[in-house]
């Protein structure tokens, strides 16, 4: 007999075997989570103070750097705090808490890529109605929604995923996950929550699809600017999104869906490092990389700090 009350904790499987690599770990899991904070806090900061920022774009960039930083705040500490301290484990409410805010920051952050790319495809194929269609109101809501359709997802995946009776073989990879918690099941209940896994699975794909169609139409307006300055303008303030949207997919794809013959301890906890650690700390690069009323802004408040 199982039951979900009797685990009080669990167990994270070791990145790091020896303590002179745990130790290496937390310098560089310290690193990425301070440049993380660096950039999306001042993206954050410029986006608020500058009033030539307060356009739909960036104010979606500042939602975007919101949610990368309440997801790297949720698993790399814990995992830092793990490495220099030479512990493994984890509290069953702590891995709760845990899995419903990586829920939410993750399943809000698709859903902001996806209205970001719309708000791309208004400004380059629509750019007379972007002021109608984007305007203050419908910028709120459209980011309230994404917001609140991760919430509401994250909760109800966490709830039907810590009903399931578990085993007492409760150990995770480097941050708690639905899918490895599945696994700790010893009854067949965990079908409910792998039947809404696939459910989230599909509306994900549908965002995604939005995104491929929004920049097929994109790329076709693009092409058709005459001048090259212009055509130059347009991918500047594409390319980042693009990349981003790219790389947060891509290794996400990977992660879940690579073939089980390839499939290890130490690539599941490098995949799980690279797309929910590398993308937050990357995101600010990539937007500000290309974006020169970005740069200018954020290189002021950095001098300005400095002097």
């Amino acid at each position: 007999m199982c039951n979900g009350s009797s685990i009080t904790e669990f167990l994270f499987l070791a990145f790091a075997g020896t303590r002179e690599l745990q130790l290496l770990q937390f310098w560089l899991f310290l690193g990425i989570y301070l440049a993380a904070l660096l950039g999306n806090s001042l993206i954050i900061t410029a986006v608020a103070c500058d009033h030539r920022l307060h356009t739909p774009m960036y104010f979606f960039l500042l939602n975007l750097a919101l949610l990368d930083l309440g997801g790297i705040s949720t698993s790399v500490p814990k995992a830092m705090a793990n490495d220099l301290w030479n512990m493994r484990t984890i509290s069953y409410a702590g891995c709760a808490a845990q899995v419903f805010l990586l829920l939410f920051f993750f399943l809000a952050e698709f859903s902001l890529l996806t209205i970001m790319a719309y708000d791309r495809y208004v400004a380059i194929c629509q750019p007379l109605h972007y002021g109608t269609l984007l305007g203050r109101r419908a910028c709120a809501t459209m980011a309230a929604a994404a917001w609140g359709s991760g919430f509401l997802n994250a909760l109800l995946h966490t709830a039907n995923t810590f009903s399931i009776p578990l085993n007492r073989s409760n150990a995770q990879d480097l941050f708690c996950e639905i899918p490895q918690i599945l696994k700790l099941s010893c009854s067949d209940s965990y079908l409910r929550e792998a039947g809404m896994i696939v459910l989230t699975a599909f509306l994900m794909l549908g965002c995604f699809v939005f995104i491929a169609l929004s920049y097929v139409q994109i790329f076709r307006a693009v092409l058709r600017i005459p001048s090259l300055q212009g055509r130059h303008k347009a991918f500047s303030t594409c390319l980042p999104h693009l990349v981003i949207v790219s790389l947060f997919v891509s290794t996400v794809m990977f992660a879940h869906l690579k073939p089980p013959s390839i499939s290890s301890p130490s690539l599941d906890l490098a995949l799980a490092v690279l797309y929910s650690v590398v993308p937050p700390a990357v995101n600010p690069l990539i937007y500000s990389m290309r974006n020169q009323d970005l740069k200018d802004v954020m290189w002021k408040l950095m001098t300005g700090c400095i002097s």
